[in-house]
Formats: structure tokens, sequence, C-alpha cells
């Protein structure tokens, strides 16, 4: 049940940032064709994952509640493209070049595939 809290805690705050700076964002860039707020909060949410993970290896790890909390709660709530990035990362990191590309290239592709075939299913 704590875990539950902590995520849904996390995952509303880490959501507020993800609505107020998109938003911020494209109020600032409304005339560009480009998803400029979603990509920074893409990009954002990396570095945050990327520091985070950084400081979790320098410390000896987080205890399980803050890794609930912080990565699946906030930086989850903020972008999942962050746990993407963070798990491509690691699979380089191991070594597993081939998985990480199969990774990669599969999630896109699969995912943007779906993403279009369920909108033609169901507009």
């Amino acid at each position: 049940m704590q875990q539950l809290l902590l995520v849904a805690l996390g995952g509303a705050i880490g959501s507020v940032a993800r609505f107020k700076l998109s938003g911020f964002i494209l109020h600032q860039a409304i005339h560009l064709k480009f998803p400029l707020g979603t990509f920074v909060v893409n990009i954002v949410g990396c570095l945050i994952i990327g520091m985070l993970a950084g400081l979790g290896e320098r410390w000896g790890g987080f205890p399980a509640a803050w890794k609930v909390f912080l990565f699946t709660g906030v930086v989850g709530g903020f972008t999942t493209f962050s746990a993407f990035g963070l798990e491509t990362m690691l699979l380089l990191k191991s070594g597993e070049l081939l998985i990480a590309l199969l990774y990669v290239t599969l999630s896109i592709v699969v995912g943007l595939v779906l993403m279009y075939g369920s909108f033609l299913l169901f507009r």
C-alpha cells in the first residue's frame, strides 16, 4: 500500500510538472509545427532520470521507497520516455548492443503502427 501511495504522489507531482512545462513551452513557441513542448519534456525527463541513476550508482543505490517515488512516480509521471531511455542506456552499458537496438527499433516502429492502427480503428 505504501508503494502505491508513493507512486501516486510522485506521479501527481510529475504529471503537474509535465503539464506546466509543456504548456509554458507551447505558449512560447506557438508558431512552430514541431512539438517542442513534448520534446522538451522528454529530453528533460531523460536528463533527470540519468542524473538520478548516476547519483544512485555513486551512492550505492536509493532506498526502495525513494526509487518508487522518484523513478516510477515523479519521473514516470513526468514522462515514460525517460524510462525507455534509461532501459536503453542500461542495455548499452551492459554490452547488449543488439538487444538495445532491437528495443529502440521495435518500440518506435510497433508503437507508431499500433497507435496509427488503433486511431484508424476507433476514429
